[in-house]
């Protein structure tokens, strides 16, 4: 079901758009549990400061590439989550 909203709806943006063959949707997403006060803090910041980044977004489709370990946000590592 979620698959089929994508593709529809991501049709139908490019459509819109003029942008046939466009990537819309993220391919992945970074799930975390937040603990204590500190991880929810980092958090929202992330979140004040992600629009402001988005220029050097490896998900902005002007930008590309892929994210490597050491570009990405310290709560998204593997350690977070020991």
């Amino acid at each position: 079901m979620i698959g089929a909203f994508k593709t529809v709806s991501t049709k139908h943006i490019n459509m819109m758009r003029g942008t046939p063959g466009m990537l819309i949707w993220q391919r992945n997403y970074y799930e975390h549990i937040i603990r204590n006060d500190d991880e929810l803090n980092r958090m929202r910041e992330y979140i004040a400061n992600n629009l402001m980044q988005w220029e050097l977004d490896w998900e902005n489709p002007m930008v590309g590439g892929s994210r490597t370990a050491s570009t990405m946000p310290e709560w998204t590592s593997h350690k977070v989550f020991a």
